[in-house]
């Protein structure tokens, strides 16, 4: 090992593929953690024998570094139904994607959800984000995602009923403004691959980094309160010395600790568990707020995904409600479960509350312009970088690759 030492600031998925990345080229580190675990945002609790992640999270399959450095066999990946169920006027009607799913191609079709043309141009716009590699993807014109369905050509009902809550749900932005870029990319990842959870929820994503380090790399319960011109002093007022200083920590700490200046925004959400005797769906299939109103825009019962999630003979149920409502956690409970009770019958009404999260940094906010360039500059100064989603794109794929290229910094400035 290099006698040099590194100091790690976060042990999220950034943090801990930067820690991977160097140790594997001889290159000793300390990764040090405010909180009790690793993970940073993407965090399991096990409460009551139910697997609940901390917010609604799931994993691309075919996102590029994720297949490079995960094993995906022993994370034990269960697989979500291809396309979603869409509430709309009283009913849920199922799109999907017909060339994995032949056997929907009939119910698609006749779905109100968007005209015949915009099922066409569904299949004409997953012909062009596959198209070239996934770094021209991000060099293509950048607009905003609504934006770039209009110029696709998508009717506005289309629009309303399937993108904004699909699209709204995974960039936590129902007005699409996130930039086109990561739609573009995040619609090939769909195109190529599984919406999947872990059998050991979200958590085991980055367990499974922080596993493949050495015995002692990790100070868990260990803030940083600032950066000194030879290391961190830690809140306990303990300082370290180190020749090099990662900052992998989400983009408001990571601006406070730098003492950068750019702040994109956040992207907020609220996240709701309950507890069911039965599923009134027997599918793994995501659903969606096709009507826009009341807090639910996206739902899913993970144990139809993962059984792993519930204990046997019950079924989670995960609710998601975008941004920080201002109502309280109980009044906000109540109208969930009265939405729940309206498209499930009298059975939701009973349904046990299990717990709340509300994830007021859940990612940061990349309107268009946001990655222009894609990949923003991580080295500092020689011996000072900073890494994290904020540094590349809002996804997990975006965090693991950000503290690669931290690494990769470090090692050719050594």
């Amino acid at each position: 090992m290099n006698d040099k030492r590194v100091i790690i600031i976060g042990a999220g998925l950034a943090g801990l593929s930067a820690a991977r990345h160097l140790t594997r080229n001889g290159i000793g580190c300390t990764v040090v953690e405010a909180s009790d675990g690793v993970g940073g945002r993407v965090r399991t609790d096990l409460v009551n024998g139910y697997r609940l992640d901390r917010g609604f999270q799931v994993l691309l399959s075919a996102y590029p570094e994720a297949k490079k450095e995960l094993n995906y066999p022993a994370l034990d990946l269960h697989a979500f139904t291809p396309g979603a169920l869409i509430r709309f006027r009283g009913h849920f009607h199922k799109i999907s994607d017909p060339l994995r799913r032949p056997t929907d191609l009939a119910a698609t079709l006749v779905s109100p959800m968007g005209t015949l043309l915009d099922k066409a141009n569904v299949a004409r716009l997953r012909w062009d984000v596959q198209r070239g590699s996934v770094d021209d993807l991000f060099q293509r014109p950048s607009t905003s995602t609504l934006q770039r369905l209009r110029q696709v050509g998508f009717s506005e009902s289309m629009i309303d009923r399937f993108f904004r809550p699909f699209f709204g749900g995974i960039f936590l932005d129902r007005n699409l403004g996130t930039s086109s870029r990561l739609f573009d990319f995040i619609f090939r990842m769909f195109a190529q691959g599984d919406t999947v959870l872990p059998a050991g929820g979200i958590e085991a994503i980055p367990r499974q980094l922080a596993a493949a380090l050495p015995e002692g790399t990790i100070r868990l319960q260990t803030k940083v309160e600032s950066l000194t011109e030879d290391g961190v002093r830690l809140a306990s007022g303990e300082s370290l010395h180190a020749d090099a200083v990662i900052v992998a920590v989400e983009g408001p700490e990571a601006a406070r600790l730098t003492g950068e200046t750019q702040d994109p925004g956040v992207r907020s959400v609220t996240c709701l568990y309950f507890s069911a005797e039965h599923a009134p769906i027997s599918e793994p299939i995501l659903i969606l707020n096709g009507d826009g109103v009341g807090p639910i825009n996206n739902l899913c019962f993970p144990s139809q995904v993962s059984p792993s999630y519930a204990p046997a003979n019950r079924t989670l149920v995960s609710a998601s409600v975008l941004g920080d409502p201002g109502d309280d956690d109980e009044l906000l409970r109540a109208r969930v479960q009265g939405q729940l009770t309206e498209w499930f019958g009298y059975p939701a009404k009973e349904w046990t509350f299990l717990r709340s999260y509300r994830v007021r940094y859940a990612q940061p906010a990349q309107p268009p312009g946001a990655l222009e360039p894609p990949q923003r500059p991580i080295r500092l100064r020689p011996g000072r970088y900073v890494c994290g989603d904020h540094r590349d794109n809002a996804s997990i794929n975006g965090a693991m690759v950000s503290g690669r290229r931290a690494a990769e910094a470090l090692m050719r400035d050594w």
